[in-house]
């Protein structure tokens, strides 16, 4: 599958996030912990926004390369800093390793990344397209069922009600999974984002959802931990959500409950019951 993580709060260099930490993402892409494949080789991409308000897109970086020996990203980590940031590696489950199939996926404001699959996408993804939007498919360019749950859930009304958008789109495909005679068609760790807040979606047909944490709030890990610099530089606002966790510092953090979404904004998070529509 793959490992992902997002980080909201105070604007930081993605060096500090991607490479300095003792397990960060990096490290993840050889050494996976939590993940169903050790190794995430397939590809990785990067996306974030600028402290610039009229900048309404994010910047996006991807590459079918493995991340940990490319020169490009670290060049990147060490000079751009960004209050919002998304990251992904990639462990194909079948589609081709493209740049096009490589997360986080972009449509205007938004961004969406994805660990976990579609099971027998192949057999329902004409199906599935078809409930796309017309005005968005052309903009589809990848062969992923990443980048399909993405533009269902923009046509299902993402600018209005994000987790409405989201449960849509898994209703949708838990039916057209059964239809095809699929019991579980569905596992899924996701992470969206129109700029301003950051959603995440733990769930699955049957069985475990994939690993998702949260970490803890900011103020409490201070007081936990105030022999380390960085925690005293970091806004209260500020929050990770990890697909494993970046290290292991005491109280950090948060398992994700099955079944569920969150969101993260400035001023504000929620955690919530996630059922698909």
């Amino acid at each position: 599958m793959c490992r992902w993580l997002a980080y909201s709060g105070t604007p930081l260099l993605l060096d500090t996030i991607l490479y300095k930490p003792a397990h960060s993402l990096i490290d993840q892409s050889l050494h996976s912990r939590l993940g169903v494949e050790t190794t995430n080789g397939d590809g990785f991409g990067i996306g974030w926004y600028t402290q610039e308000d009229e900048v309404e897109t994010p910047a996006i970086v991807r590459d079918v390369g493995p991340a940990w020996n490319n020169r490009n990203l670290r060049e990147i980590a060490e000079h751009v800093r960004s209050p919002l940031l998304f990251a992904h590696i990639r462990a194909s489950t079948g589609t081709a390793v493209q740049q096009t199939n490589c997360h986080p996926f972009r449509h205007g404001r938004w961004m969406w990344m994805h660990n976990g699959s579609i099971a027998g996408f192949h057999g329902m993804r004409r199906e599935l397209a078809l409930a796309v939007d017309p005005t968005l498919f052309l903009d589809l360019e990848g062969t992923t069922d990443s980048e399909m749950m993405f533009f269902l859930a923009l046509t299902f009304g993402m600018d209005e009600d994000p987790p409405a958008a989201v449960a849509r789109m898994a209703g949708l495909v838990e039916r057209t999974g059964r239809a095809h005679g699929i019991d579980a068609p569905l596992q899924m760790t996701v992470a969206t984002t129109d700029g301003k807040a950051v959603w995440a979606f733990r769930y699955a047909s049957a069985g475990t959802a994939r690993s998702l944490f949260f970490s803890t709030k900011v103020e409490a890990l201070q007081k936990l931990h105030p022999d380390v610099p960085l925690l005293q530089e970091l806004s209260d606002d500020t929050r990770l959500i990890v697909s494993e966790p970046l290290g292991d510092l005491t109280g950090a953090w948060n398992e994700v409950p099955e079944h569920s979404w969150g969101m993260v904004r400035e001023g504000a998070h929620e955690l919530h019951a996630f059922t698909p529509v």
